[in-house]
């Protein structure tokens, strides 16, 4: 009886810690999701402030978008290459070059959408 009773709390607890890693799972995606489209909405709001010519506003949506890139997974090289473009884009951003951040940024948004 004991043997029994063993073996299926043993199966109950193995049901119970398998449906809770595909949950964790399915949160931890959907987290990678939620970060993508953050960082790819606050690009663009970057993107729309630095063709305005209104740089302070566009320094804040690249913070934003910085920290929400870094919870973001995938391939590792579009990563640092689009985690590249943006900082490139912020710094032309700082120096006033408009054109020059808008092309960066603009690269960084296609790459992150490839994600």
């Amino acid at each position: 009886m004991n043997i029994i009773k063993t073996t299926a709390l043993s199966f109950f607890m193995a049901i119970s810690l398998g449906a809770s890693a595909i949950a964790f799972a399915e949160e931890t995606t959907s987290v990678a999701t939620s970060s993508a489209s953050a960082t790819i909405e606050h690009l663009e709001k970057a993107l729309e402030e630095v063709n305005k010519s209104d740089f302070s506003t566009a320094r804040l949506h690249f913070k934003a978008a910085r920290s929400a890139a870094e919870n973001l997974s995938g391939d590792e090289a579009i990563l640092k290459q689009a985690s590249a473009l943006v900082i490139q884009g912020q710094v032309q951003a700082n120096g006033g070059n408009r054109q020059q951040s808008a092309d960066k940024l603009s690269k960084a948004i296609e790459l992150y959408k490839s994600l």
